[in-house]
């Protein structure tokens, strides 16, 4: 408990308030939630959240699309690091945040609701290569912003790797089809079957403004594995994109192997057994506490009858068999080998190692500069060395994921709509966070966090059905209801009532209150009893001259 300076000063005497004065005031001031500052798309989930409980879907699908015009594809592929940051994770269970975005995104399909313009034409052209989720994500930010925007898109149908590295069961094509439809009803042209060679040809030729390249990394990485037969081995991106295009023949037999740990390598493993194959196995070098998929993805390709070989690293593939090397880790979580060898039974190798990006696109344009594993450097603008050449998603150094994409693709319209305009942007500082310490969670009681209905596992690999089941209305109210609304106020009246001097008035449903500094004697009261940490004691001279 913090002590007070209780001395009154010359200037105080004659206030209207009863008790002992402190040179301290509280003010209302919105901190930061972890989840929040944890999303990288920078969604204000708290905000949004409070509307669902609210019983209000359709406003806080406006406000979650002010951010991130994809929700119903972000609720199933996002791994939600919100719910990582979540203050709530300290308590019992985080709050489903992923499952209620789902839940709006789904909403606002069913019930048709569409984007609007922030504002009229600006006269201004972007073009956007790709149409991942970079891609959509900026052409949706500057077409809300009045600017004119078309994306080519070099495959026959949109989404990036969306489509064609994300398997159906975790996203329905339908889903996919009905948010990009959305973003081109707001006036994004998308250009399908249009590869680009040259990127500053199709600049000039089309009366572009400005150039975002977000092609995605959709080159599989190679290693050298000495084979009898090089037809029995094939790149996961490719595997997965000729399933997509309807090419259900890559089984290449009954008994599938997979090289890697990521979550594309799960996918690849948990499509061979969807499209038949009897058996379907993992190879990974590390342990599970190294690899660099999420422990549900590999905990849901076990349950589906795939068997994951850790601490293996493949020295040869033969006829019918792969040769491993045994592999132990050392003191610093590095696999070393062993110099045990064994033979795993499988008629094909798919190659789950990594992805690269199409660097060509760039090689004849000045000034451009690439990064050590080929990714183009870009600015903190998002621009690259080239000017009005701007560049963002997975082809850019930093984490791959569909939710970092988006991010960039917001980040990078702001670029380039102050550069359009001639200004630099600026990102607004940011509220200090407000960690788990600092609530006083007495309005709160344990609550058990729903959980998503599952196919059951042998259901899952007949077919490419969704795994997931969505919240219903009521769910999603309940878990928004859990959220702790971290650092904002969230009008309980708490303030109100413990304050001895009735200094606290009441506004009105999302008006918040007012603070009468006139009665007021910074006792301290309102903030002891305020759940959320949503008011701080401040100088009183700088409170007051800003009343």
């Amino acid at each position: 408990m913090k002590s007070f300076d209780m001395t009154l000063p010359p200037d105080l005497i004659g206030r209207k308030g009863s008790g002992l004065v402190s040179n301290l005031r509280p003010r209302y001031k919105n901190l930061l939630p972890p989840c929040n500052a944890a999303c990288p798309a920078g969604e204000n989930i708290q905000q949004w959240i409070a509307l669902v409980q609210e019983g209000d879907s359709y406003k806080a699908w406006q406000s979650l699309t002010e951010v991130n015009p994809m929700p119903a594809i972000h609720g199933r592929v996002c791994y939600h690091p919100c719910e990582v940051g979540c203050n709530r994770t300290q308590a019992d269970e985080p709050v489903r945040v992923h499952a209620i975005e789902r839940f709006l995104g789904d909403e606002a399909i069913k019930n048709n609701w569409d984007f609007k313009p922030d504002r009229g034409p600006s006269g201004r052209r972007v073009l956007i290569i790709g149409s991942g989720p970079a891609g959509l994500s900026a052409a949706y930010h500057l077409a809300r912003k009045g600017h004119s925007v078309e994306i080519y898109e070099a495959a026959e149908k949109p989404g990036g790797m969306m489509r064609f590295g994300i398997p159906s069961y975790r996203l329905p094509r339908n889903v996919l089809d009905k948010e990009i439809a959305r973003i081109e009803r707001l006036g994004v042209k998308i250009h399908l079957n249009r590869r680009v060679e040259n990127v500053l040809e199709e600049k000039k030729n089309g009366y572009f403004d400005a150039v975002f390249v977000a092609i995605g990394a959709h080159i599989g990485s190679q290693v050298d594995i000495p084979s009898r037969d090089a037809g029995k081995v094939l790149d996961a991106v490719t595997y997965l994109r000729d399933v997509e295009n309807g090419d259900t023949q890559p089984l290449l037999g009954r008994r599938v192997a997979v090289y890697g740990g990521g979550n594309t390598a799960m996918d690849a493993a948990r499509t061979a057994k969807r499209l038949g194959a009897e058996e379907a196995l993992i190879i990974y070098r590390r342990d599970r506490a190294h690899m660099p998929a999420h422990d549900f993805e590999a905990t849901e390709a076990e349950q589906e009858g795939i068997k994951i070989n850790w601490l293996r690293t493949i020295k040869g593939v033969e006829q019918d068999q792969i040769q491993v090397e045994k592999m132990q880790l050392d003191e610093h979580g590095k696999p070393q080998p062993t110099g045990e060898f064994e033979y795993l039974a499988a008629d094909s190798l798919i190659l789950a190692l990594g992805q690269k990006i199409e660097a060509d696109l760039f090689k004849d344009i000045p000034d451009i500069e690439l990064a050590e594993d080929g990714s183009i450097r870009v600015n903190d603008q998002f621009m690259t060395g080239y000017n009005g050449l701007f560049a963002g998603g997975d082809m850019t150094p930093g984490t791959r994921s569909v939710t970092y994409a988006t991010g960039h693709g917001r980040k990078a319209a702001q670029c380039i709509h102050a550069w359009l305009n001639d200004r630099t942007w600026q990102k607004p500082p940011s509220p200090p966070l407000i960690p788990f310490e600092e609530l006083q969670l007495w309005y709160k009681t344990d609550s058990k966090s729903f959980e998503q209905e599952a196919l059951p596992a042998d259901q899952r690999a007949a077919s490419f059905d969704e795994v997931l089941r969505g919240f219903d209305e009521k769910e999603a109210r309940y878990e928004a209801s859990r959220c702790y609304s971290c650092g904002n106020c969230f009008e309980c009246d708490s303030c109100f009532g413990a304050c001895p001097e009735d200094a606290i008035e009441i506004l009105g449903k999302g008006r918040g209150y007012r603070i009468n500094y006139e009665l007021c004697t910074g006792c301290g009261a309102c903030i002891s009893q305020c759940p959320t940490h949503a008011i701080s004691l401040m100088d009183r001279t700088d409170v007051e001259e800003k009343a």
